[in-house]
C-alpha cells in the first residue's frame, strides 16, 4: 500500500471509529438524565448532570496531560483506551449503581421499561467497542530510511530512546506554551467566546433534551422527542459545518458575519425556548412537570429550536478553530488545548448548575456569556490581520 493510500485508509479508519464512539456517547448524553431520573424511584439514586459535570471536567483537566501521555504510549494505544473508559460508561446503564456510574464518570474524562432500557445500552455499549476495536485497523506509517544489515540493534534501540526522550521534550514544551499563551490578550478574549461555546454545548446535549422529556403536555411522545430533537440538532450542525466550513476559505467579509448570525440564531432559539418550555423543566421530577410557560408547549417549536441549537454552535465553533489555527498556524497545538480546557470547563460547571437553576436562569446565563462572547470576538478578529504581521506575543513564548 503506497503512503498516500495508508493515510487515505487511516483517515477513514478513525472517521468511522470516531462515528461509532461519539453516536453510542452523545445519544446516551443526550438522554442520560431523563433515563437516570426514571431509575430514582427505585434503589438507585443518582444524577445525569453530575455524570456529565465529572466527565467535562476530568477532560478539562486532562487536557493540559494528554500530550506526555500518547507522548509515551503512542496515539494507537491511547485511542484505543480511551475508547474502552468511554464503552464502559455506557455500559454501566444497564444495570447501574451509583458508584460504578461516577466511576465510569470520571474514567471517561480522561427512557423506558426495565428491559427495553438494557436493550438500548446494551446495543450502544457495542456500538462503541465496534469503533473502538476500528483503532487496531490503523496502519503505520513506513519509515523514511530502512536499516541495513550491517547496522547494529543497538543503533536502533538509540534511535527509538531519542525518538521517546524527543516526545516527551515536546509535550513538555506544549505544557508550557498552553499556560504562557492562555494569559496572553487574544486568547483571554477567545476564551470568553469559549466559555458561551461550553455553555450552550452542555445546553443542547444534555439539559435541552432533559426539558423536551419532562413536559408532559406533550402527551405520550415526549420521550421519543428527545432522539428527534437529537436528530435535528445534529442536521443544523451539519448544515452549519459543511456551509461555513467551506465560506470561511473564500469569505472575504471575515468571520464576524458567520459568529454575529451564530449569536443572532441562538437569541431567537433561547427566546422561543422561553416562551414555549416551564422553568422547572430542567429539575422535573420523574413524573414530569405540567406547568406551562407563556404559550402552550408546542412540539414543533421545540424541534426548531432544536435546529436552531444546532445551527448556531456551528457557526460559533467553525470561526473559534478558524481564527485559532489563523493566528497560531505555526505550532496550533497549545491554542487548541488552551480551547479545549476553557470549554470542557464551563461546560462541567454548567452540567453542575443544571441540577439546581430553574431553565430562564440557565437561559440568561447563556444569553450574557453569548453577547460579550461575541464582542470578545469581535475584538480579535478586528484586529487578527495586524496580530499576524507583527507575530504576536506567541512566537515569543
Amino acid at each position: 500500500m503506497s503512503p498516500e493510500s495508508k493515510k487515505l485508509f487511516n483517515i477513514v479508519v478513525l472517521g468511522l471509529a470516531f462515528m461509532f464512539m461519539f453516536t453510542a456517547f452523545q445519544t446516551c448524553g443526550n438522554v442520560a438524565q431523563t433515563v437516570i431520573r426514571s431509575l430514582n424511584s427505585t434503589d438507585f439514586h443518582g444524577s445525569g448532570y453530575t455524570s456529565m459535570a465529572i466527565i467535562y471536567g476530568v477532560f478539562s483537566a486532562s487536557n493540559l496531560i494528554t500530550p506526555s501521555v500518547v507522548a509515551i504510549v503512542g496515539p494507537q494505544i491511547s485511542m484505543f483506551v480511551s475508547g474502552l473508559f468511554y464503552s464502559m460508561y455506557i455500559a454501566v446503564f444497564i444495570q447501574p449503581f451509583p458508584w460504578s456510574f461516577y466511576t465510569a464518570s470520571v474514567f471517561i474524562g480522561m427512557a423506558a421499561a426495565e428491559s427495553d432500557r438494557r436493550t438500548v445500552f446494551i446495543a450502544l455499549t457495542v456500538i462503541s467497542l465496534v469503533g473502538t476495536v476500528l483503532f487496531f485497523l490503523i496502519r503505520k506509517p513506513d519509515p523514511e530510511n530502512v536499516l541495513g544489515e550491517d547496522e547494529s540493534c543497538d543503533d536502533q534501540d538509540m534511535e527509538v530512546t531519542e525518538s521517546a526522550q524527543n516526545n516527551m521534550t515536546k509535550a513538555v514544551d506544549a505544557f508550557r506554551k498552553s499556560l504562557k499563551l492562555f494569559a496572553t490578550k487574544e486568547m483571554l478574549l477567545l476564551s470568553i467566546t469559549t466559555a458561551y461555546t461550553g455553555l450552550e454545548l452542555t445546553f443542547f446535549s444534555g439539559v435541552y433534551g432533559t426539558c423536551i422529556g419532562a413536559i408532559n403536555k406533550f402527551g405520550t411522545q415526549e420521550k421519543s422527542l428527545i432522539g428527534l430533537s437529537g436528530i435535528f440538532i445534529g442536521i443544523g450542525e451539519i448544515l452549519g459545518g459543511s456551509l461555513f466550513g467551506l465560506l470561511s476559505k473564500n469569505n472575504r467579509f471575515g468571520r464576524n458575519p458567520v459568529v454575529l448570525l451564530g449569536i443572532l440564531v441562538h437569541l431567537v432559539a433561547f427566546y422561543l425556548i422561553f416562551l414555549n418550555m416551564p422553568g422547572d423543566a430542567p429539575i422535573a421530577p420523574v413524573e414530569g412537570t405540567d406547568s406551562s410557560s407563556y404559550i402552550r408547549p408546542s412540539k414543533e417549536v421545540a424541534i426548531l429550536c432544536s435546529f436552531l441549537l444546532g445551527l448556531g454552535d456551528s457557526c460559533f465553533n467553525t470561526q473559534l478553530l478558524s481564527i485559532l489555527g489563523f493566528l497560531y498556524s505555526e505550532d496550533s497545538a497549545p491554542a487548541f488545548a488552551v480551547f479545549k480546557f476553557v470549554q470542557s470547563i464551563c461546560a462541567a460547571l454548567a452540567f453542575f448548575y443544571s441540577n439546581y437553576l430553574l431553565l430562564h436562569w440557565q437561559l440568561l446565563v447563556m444569553v450574557i456569556f453569548g453577547f460579550f462572547g461575541t464582542i470578545s470576538f469581535f475584538t480579535v478578529e478586528w484586529d487578527a490581520a495586524a496580530i499576524v504581521a507583527r507575530g504576536s506575543d506567541y512566537q515569543s513564548i
